[in-house]
């Protein structure tokens, strides 16, 4: 999160509005992003930090208050450490960390194939479309996001996904066995 030291100069006629090169570092954030683009539905969830437990939540979240009624949530992540079964153990009692398992079904997008994940693809649009300014503070922060999202939400904008089949077995060929004959 970044604050100005000076205050920006407003738009006058002729003139767009000006900012100084410096700024002040007031901290980080971080960003989940849940993304179900067939729906064209998205939530971001604004944390301080990124840890296993944080992660863990978000998860809770999805399968008990936004799918209390699927018998499976599908989750596709990438490899970061914190995205794995375990965290769920590091943040909740065994019985209630194996209810969540139990109701998800994980896949995982392939080492340094993150692109690949839809999710990765809406925070390249958040990044682009929000966050490419200065944002003071986390509460700030928090309803730019919201903001975003509710858009988004509104218009139910999905992913328009054109990797093919065709691409993924040129791209990934490193990712598929070799069969001898």
């Amino acid at each position: 999160m970044l604050g100005e030291v000076v205050q920006p100069l407003p738009a006058a006629p002729g003139q767009p509005e000006r900012f100084d090169y410096e700024y002040a570092r007031n901290g980080t954030a971080n960003l989940f992003m849940i993304s179900e683009p067939l729906l064209g539905w998205r939530a971001v969830q604004v944390t301080a930090r990124r840890t296993a437990k944080d992660f863990a939540e978000v998860v809770r979240w999805l399968v008990e208050d936004i799918h209390a009624d699927a018998d499976k949530v599908v989750l596709v992540m990438d490899n970061l450490n914190t995205h794995k079964a375990a965290s769920l153990y590091e943040a909740f009692p065994p019985d209630q960390a194996r209810r969540l398992i139990d109701r998800l079904e994980i896949h995982h997008t392939p080492k340094h194939g993150s692109w690949l994940n839809r999710a990765e693809i809406e925070l390249s649009v958040l990044s682009g479309q929000c966050l490419d300014r200065r944002i003071d503070n986390a509460g700030e922060l928090r309803h730019e996001v919201s903001a975003w999202e509710d858009e988004r939400n509104e218009r139910q904008v999905g992913v328009n996904w054109q990797f093919t089949t065709a691409d993924a077995r040129i791209k990934l060929r490193k990712l598929y066995p070799v069969i001898q004959t």
